[in-house]
């Protein structure tokens, strides 16, 4: 066996740690059952889902022939506007309410692609906000600023 794709190799490998290093942590948190699940349930399969899939990709990029792929260069552009923009998010949540932090963190991390187009983005940011205000606010009913403190409706 020789290694064809070396991303595949190092993805693979950094699933597999990940997913058991959540999987080994989600054990000190009680697990209840499948039908009544505790809090380190799902932290615990979720783990060992991405541990497999992880093992997948890994063995995917082994092979009888190897053939030659390059990694390219770390993008550090792309990882300051990314996790700046959920750093942002932490820090506005609470003065700018959800609908403008989501709306900003989705903009924001848009322009971390190459194919950013203001226009989708825009899109993105509108339709996460609905989602959230769905999902969070009424589905699971979670109390969170909705407007800007400053303007004294939430």
């Amino acid at each position: 066996m020789q290694l064809r794709n070396k991303q595949d190799f190092w993805s693979g490998v950094m699933f597999i740690a990940l997913g058991l290093g959540f999987s080994w942590q989600a054990t000190s948190y009680q697990m209840g059952t499948a039908a009544r699940m505790g809090p380190g349930y799902f932290p615990f399969w979720l783990g060992l889902v991405l541990a497999l899939l992880g093992a997948i990709v890994l063995l995917g990029s082994l092979s009888k022939k190897a053939t030659e792929t390059k990694v390219d260069g770390f993008d550090w552009r792309i990882v300051f506007l990314v996790i700046g923009s959920v750093v942002l998010y932490a820090v506005i949540l609470r003065p700018l309410g959800v609908y403008l932090s989501v709306f900003i963190l989705v903009v924001l991390s848009s322009l971390a692609s190459h194919e950013f187009s203001w226009k989708v983005a825009v899109a993105n940011g509108i339709f996460l906000v609905v989602f959230s205000y769905l999902a969070f606010i009424k589905g699971l009913g979670l109390i969170f600023p909705l407007w800007p403190t400053f303007l004294g409706a939430n």
